[in-house]
């Protein structure tokens, strides 16, 4: 999957993406044995971490070195369940954990870090952002700290739905002498296009102002 880059504020096209499926062994399109394709594509969004959002660090003063780190922090175990069973929304509850790391354990501290969760159609339009707060709590005395944060994205289901006759082109069966027998349906750029509107992902990562992506991005 194409991986989604944020900046400061704004979600665009990169080049690869740390992904899950929240519906994986549904959601995808697979061929039948060579006769046709048989859609067993879900409703449900596939979920992941833009490249250099997965990660924040904090600095004691304007310096960016590593004897000038005060808190790092990861977002790891990232899953998501869906539910595309009933409703007009699809519903999927992501869930991850962050794990934090300060380097003066003088004392309990709270972190409090900033967290974006965003819905992307088509691999490019950005249907939905929000932005919520997770906190680290540090004991006296200790360098690590854990926290666990569960949030939910919906997504249209008629949006998410491939038209009747999209889904009739992808799967019909296709017989040896048939003009278009060996014609990829899903080449075809009307089927393409269909297939990308009806395509959304669930993107989560710390949001991060200019100075601490360009310092993901070469560190």
């Amino acid at each position: 999957m194409n991986a989604r880059r944020l900046t400061a504020t704004v979600l665009c096209s990169a080049a690869a993406m740390t992904a899950l499926s929240g519906c994986k062994t549904k959601g995808e399109i697979v061929v039948d044995q060579g006769v046709g394709i048989t859609a067993v594509r879900s409703k449900c969004p596939a979920v992941g971490i833009p490249d250099y959002t997965g990660d924040m660090t904090l600095f004691r003063g304007p310096a960016k070195t590593a004897d000038a780190i005060d808190v790092t922090a990861a977002m790891t175990q990232v899953r998501a369940q869906c539910d595309e069973a009933v409703g007009e929304k699809v519903t999927s509850t992501v869930t991850f954990q962050v794990l934090g790391r300060r380097t003066d354990t003088a004392g309990a501290r709270q972190v409090t870090l900033p967290f974006f969760v965003s819905v992307l159609q088509g691999g490019s339009s950005v249907i939905s952002k929000r932005v919520g707060n997770v906190t680290l709590n540090f004991a006296d005395g200790q360098a690590r700290a854990q926290a666990n944060v569960s949030t939910n994205a919906f997504i249209d289901r008629a949006a998410a739905t491939l038209p009747d006759e999209i889904r009739d082109r992808i799967t019909r069966k296709r017989k040896a002498g048939d003009t278009d027998a060996a014609v990829d349906p899903l080449s075809e750029p009307e089927v393409k296009a269909a297939v990308a509107r009806a395509s959304f992902e669930v993107l989560v990562g710390f949001q991060l102002d200019e100075g601490q992506l360009a310092y993901n991005a070469t560190r």
